[in-house]
């Protein structure tokens, strides 16, 4: 190969073709670790059928974007320039799902630089502490249930009103969504919410509806992991 090649196209890291595939074929098995921990994590969440399949491709491209720039700064910044021309539209529905996207790109990049180990002991650590918070999410879940309530009011009613009755039977509450209904004359207030330890569904039922101004009242049991 002409000298003026070697300096200035292919003056890339020094690796041959065994080393490459073997760091490759490494990033694509634990790309399929970091996939597989995401799986069985996030079983409660609606997961999108390509999203683990995106992690494992994640990992083996970002390991070949590492050892494409190497300690070449001038090449990095290239890369950078060309790769900020990719749009992706699809949005990340939860914090956690951008946390694995993380998680992959940097388990690419530690194999890429032919750190393995530090690849190794992230997955150890990062799949330890992912089953340890979904351990105490199903904890949390199993003694505290999170319902569902639905209150249908007449447009010209406070919604102060019902501030007492939910704080008297709920523990928490967090207010979902607000719609009008019946051609604007009704409003759809939907919260997130807990019952006390003493609460009563019954009870919190038949106070809200003698209050005045309330149409209807729905309460009900959110999904949530029973595994």
């Amino acid at each position: 190969m002409p000298d003026f090649l070697k300096t200035t196209v292919f003056d890339g890291p020094n690796l041959g073709a065994p080393d490459v595939m073997i760091r490759l074929l490494l990033a694509a098995v634990l790309g399929g670790v970091v996939a597989w921990i995401y799986r069985r994590t996030r079983k409660g969440a609606e997961i999108s059928s390509s999203f683990p399949v995106t992690l494992v491709l994640l990992a083996i491209l970002i390991a070949m974007v590492t050892q494409v720039i190497g300690d070449n700064v001038a090449r990095a910044f290239s890369l950078v320039g060309a790769l900020s021309i990719v749009r992706f539209r699809t949005v990340v529905r939860d914090t956690q799902d951008t946390a694995y996207v993380i998680f992959a790109v940097v388990v690419g990049m530690a194999v890429g630089a032919s750190d393995l180990w530090v690849a190794l002991i992230g997955i150890g650590v990062v799949g330890f502490a992912a089953y340890l918070m979904m351990a105490r999410a199903k904890v949390f879940s199993a003694t505290q249930p999170a319902y569902l309530l639905s209150v249908r009011v007449g447009l010209g009613h406070d919604l102060d009103k019902l501030s007492g009755t939910l704080d008297s039977h709920l523990q928490e509450r967090e207010l979902m969504s607000v719609a009008t209904a019946k051609q604007g004359v009704l409003l759809d207030v939907t919260y997130e919410t807990r019952l006390r330890s003493t609460g009563s569904a019954d009870e919190l039922v038949k106070a809200l509806n003698r209050i005045e101004g309330v149409q209807s009242v729905r309460f009900e049991r959110r999904d949530f992991d029973r595994d």
